[in-house]
């Protein structure tokens, strides 16, 4: 408490001082109206932890109470704890007001079902992975797509439900992200990987599914708990941070893919369009994935800003409301 104002008018006790209360370091005041007439002159005393106001009748008589109005003041704190149920109460008519989703249960019910087995099925991945990489070593790196192509093939097919469920607001997650991440995979694992069999036996093929299954075990039941209105703070953590040196891994990975295939698909001219004559051009498949290489890191940007927006708003600090 500094530099308290106390005076008394017409009956009336005026307060007002700087301090530090229920509303954190402000200017507090209030008045009281005594029940009848009181000397003019209140005593105060100031102490390190209180202030002691002594008021004096004019006339040594009982009082059926201290102040004219029945009901005492409200302190700061009752006023905040009156103010946050009348916001509570607001909001629950807000809400009464809304209408009732009749499939709200269905709903969540699909978003916890489809976690569960996008979770299941990246979990087999990398655990089959890293059994393989102990048992055998660097010689697993070369029959991975052999290996888990088709648990991959069967993740990543389901992975276009989540543009989906963005499309028509299943979930509030942006579209853009959704789109560069499952397209720019499903590109990597159907086109590249799966149309030519030279690019299935390369080493890289090991670090791009692991890269990708290992964001995924905890992206997964983040969202699933998320279903469910469950916040575990170390799985939040980590679905939020992991992402930081797993992101850009990927993307090289999947760079050296393209980069790796580039001769292969010149040399087979696979895909490659040949216009009519008289043009008599053909444009080349592999030209189009140098462009790709751009679009690629293009994507890994966009990415990496939407999910460093994520991060800073749900590990960032908290902001104190201030009233």
């Amino acid at each position: 408490l500094q530099n308290p104002d106390i005076a008394i008018t017409d009956n009336v006790l005026h307060f007002k001082a700087q301090g530090h209360g229920a509303k954190g370091d402000n200017i507090y005041e209030f008045q009281i109206e005594f029940l009848e007439p009181v000397e003019p002159k209140p005593v105060c005393r100031v102490t390190q932890r209180q202030l002691n106001i002594t008021v004096q009748k004019k006339e040594s008589n009982w009082w059926e109470r201290l102040t004219k109005q029945e009901k005492r003041p409200e302190s700061d704190a009752e006023m905040e704890l009156k103010e946050k149920e009348e916001e509570k109460i607001n909001k629950m008519k807000i809400e009464s007001r809304v209408p009732k989703d009749p499939f709200k249960h269905l709903k969540k019910g699909y978003l916890i079902m489809y976690n569960l087995v996008q979770f299941l099925g990246f979990s087999w991945i990398f655990v089959n992975m890293t059994v393989r990489l102990f048992i055998l070593g660097e010689d697993s790196f070369y029959d991975t797509f052999h290996t888990i192509g088709d648990m991959m093939y069967f993740c990543q097919t389901l992975a276009l439900m989540e543009i989906m469920n963005s499309l028509i607001g299943l979930v509030r997650s942006p579209l853009i992200p959704a789109v560069v991440q499952v397209f720019g995979r499903n590109f990597i694992l159907f086109v590249v990987l799966g149309s030519l069999e030279e690019m299935q036996s390369k080493p890289v093929v090991f670090f791009i599914f692991y890269f990708w299954s290992i964001i995924e075990l905890f992206r997964y039941p983040y969202y699933m708990l998320s279903c469910i209105g469950i916040e575990w703070k170390p799985l939040t953590w980590l679905r939020y941070t992991t992402w930081i040196p797993l992101y850009p891994l990927g993307g090289l990975a999947e760079a050296v893919c393209i980069v790796q295939s580039i001769p292969i698909f010149s040399e087979t001219g696979k895909f490659s369009l040949g216009l009519p004559n008289p043009l008599n051009v053909t444009i080349q498949f592999s030209f189009l994935l140098q462009i790709y290489l751009i679009a690629l890191f293009l994507g890994v940007f966009v990415n990496f800003r939407h999910l460093y927006k994520q991060r800073k708003q749900h590990l960032g600090p908290k902001k104190r409301k201030m009233k």
